[in-house]
């Protein structure tokens, strides 16, 4: 896939970010793929922004620095102002499963929530291992398409105008059944705050 100027501007960026990143921490290569459960050969490329990590790459990373994926991405643009255009909404798209993720509302001092809008191509699964954050709560809006979610081993099946609250522990898997698009707002948990059921849609 063929990647826009803006697309790959942002891709050399976020290697910046990751170098960054892991250094501010005094981590070697080494340590980080420790930590992520990426090789330090990967991580490398990634550094010199040779190749892009996946999503499911980008989640085990930002599990080890201890930030969402929204946040390692939005951090990538400036800006502090209530009115985000679209221009300086950060689009990421996945080379390895056709995933593209807009940060809406990226985060910023001041504001708990995140608003993402995704797309993902007819067929396209997405199965992540572990939340970058325990407990993170999501909100998940189905605008268009068909899209089956695996939260911690229970399935829903949403239909266009469906929502699925859940907060997450463990591993999501997402299926697209047919080409789909989506809102998905998201809130971190609050330190020592994390006292209600797990269990999804319930509380």
């Amino acid at each position: 896939m063929d990647l826009t100027s803006e697309e790959a501007r942002l891709e050399l960026r976020l290697a910046e970010r990751l170098a960054m990143l892991r250094q501010a921490r005094g981590w070697s290569l080494e340590t980080l793929a420790e930590r992520s459960g990426v090789s330090r050969a990967t991580l490398s490329r990634f550094e010199r922004a040779e190749s892009s990590p996946s999503t499911v790459q980008l989640n085990r990373l930002c599990r080890a620095l201890g930030m969402t994926a929204s946040r390692l991405l939005g951090e990538l643009e400036s800006g502090n102002h209530a009115l985000v255009t679209r221009a300086e909404q950060p689009l990421w798209v996945d080379q390895h499963s056709g995933l593209r993720r807009r940060s809406l509302s990226p985060p910023t001092t001041g504001y708990a929530v995140e608003l993402i809008e995704c797309e993902l191509p007819a067929g396209a699964v997405i199965a992540y291992d572990v939340s970058p954050l325990a407990g993170l709560e999501h909100h998940l809006w189905l605008i268009e398409g068909a899209l089956e979610l695996e939260i911690e081993g229970r399935r829903h099946r949403l239909a266009p105008g469906d929502v699925l609250r859940y907060r997450l522990y463990g591993e999501d898997r997402f299926e697209a059944l047919e080409a789909s698009r989506y809102l998905l707002a998201i809130h971190a948990p609050q330190a020592g705050a994390m006292t209600i059921d797990r269990r999804v849609g319930e509380a």
